[in-house]
């Protein structure tokens, strides 16, 4: 049988997460769980750092016109009237575009995050992606409660407090884009 194996994962706190005084809950919910926080450090992105952190493919891309279009199905809103097309790889460039803006208009806060199953356990207690979504308990459910269907025709990016690394593999390449090669990891034991 396999042992569950300590796994790093990166975290990287959002403008509405920094400005609402979140950090300390945050940090506070991930500790609690037993993970501890390996790295940390707060920071003002560029435009290009941001820009390579989010996927440029189209595959990538199209998937959040998907979701915008699903969202607007589920609430009979006029997609056409907010996003000027219906094409979903057209409305993924606009939502790419608005999360960059977003995510370089104030400082934001990088970690890493180790302990068993980091990945998993950091996704399931920021929550699901769209916070109207997120159970109550969950980060995003406790103090968020933004929407596409809010956020699209104001031409902005959805306000979910955190980005949580979905794989190892994108924990990694994130750790890496974020704090380097040799990133300044501390090794320490909890008590």
């Amino acid at each position: 049988m396999n042992q569950p194996r300590e796994e790093r994962t990166f975290v990287m706190l959002k403008p509405d997460g920094v400005q609402r005084g979140l950090i300390g809950e945050c940090l506070k919910r991930f500790e609690q769980r037993g993970l501890k926080v390996v790295a940390l450090e707060m920071f003002k992105p560029s435009y290009e750092q941001m820009h390579e952190h989010y996927p440029q493919d189209k595959e990538w891309i199209k998937r959040l016109g998907e979701k915008a279009t699903k969202t607007y199905a589920e609430y009979g809103l006029d997609i056409e009237r907010d996003f000027g097309t219906t094409d979903e790889l057209e409305m993924g460039r606009q939502v790419r575009t608005w999360l960059i803006d977003y995510m370089t208009s104030a400082p934001l806060v990088r970690m890493v995050v180790e302990g068993v199953h980091a990945v998993d356990m950091v996704r399931k207690i920021i929550g699901p992606t769209l916070p109207y979504m997120a159970d109550m308990g969950t980060l995003r459910g406790d103090y968020s409660i933004d929407s596409p269907a809010v956020s699209t025709p104001e031409k902005r990016a959805v306000m979910n407090l955190a980005h949580a690394s979905e794989t190892q593999e994108e924990a990694a390449h994130e750790i890496k884009h974020w704090f380097g090669d040799n990133p300044p990891v501390f090794e320490y034991d909890r008590i």
